[in-house]
């Protein structure tokens, strides 16, 4: 398993910001990193589930639901549909359900808990705005590293000799 967030922050450390260590992992892929693209949404996964059915190109979805951990955001359907249109990971700040078969799905997910009853559909959320959560804001085409160490932020592409 690769270390990644360590090497990250001893090379780039001037250019970064760590999320606070709220997350879990719960999808099989626990090193992912990719451009942001960013949504909120409140107990309504409708735009998540929207942007997954999108070609991904190696992107990783960052959902800010409020920390909310009443309603999962993200399931094994909507999994499935990430790794189908080649999305690279998702972080949520909130809750997921089908834990039991996310983690053996091929897609890097950090939420912060789990929750098993799925969200109202009401089409409500906004894509691409800046969203504020964990002691970072994070923007549409910011950059998201990710492994069991942490999650990290940067505003451009960081190299690495593992990459």
């Amino acid at each position: 398993m690769l270390d990644l967030l360590p090497d990250l922050c001893d090379e780039h450390g001037d250019e970064i910001e760590i999320l606070a260590p709220l997350f879990k992992d719960y999808g099989a892929a626990q090193t992912f990193w990719g451009q942001a693209v960013t949504v909120r949404c409140n107990e309504d996964n409708s735009k998540v589930r929207e942007l997954l059915a999108t070609p991904g190109t190696g992107k990783v979805l960052v959902v800010d639901g409020g920390a909310s951990v009443r309603r999962a955001l993200m399931g094994d359907q909507v999994a499935m549909l990430a790794i189908e249109n080649g999305w690279a990971g998702v972080v949520i700040n909130g809750a997921i359900r089908d834990a039991g078969a996310i983690s053996e799905m091929a897609l890097g997910v950090k939420a912060l808990a789990t929750c098993p009853m799925k969200t109202e559909k009401r089409g409500v959320g906004e894509v691409d705005v800046e969203v504020t959560f964990a002691g970072v804001t994070i923007k549409s085409d910011d950059y998201i590293y990710a492994d069991i160490n942490g999650i990290l932020v940067a505003r451009g592409p960081l190299t690495h000799h593992s990459f």
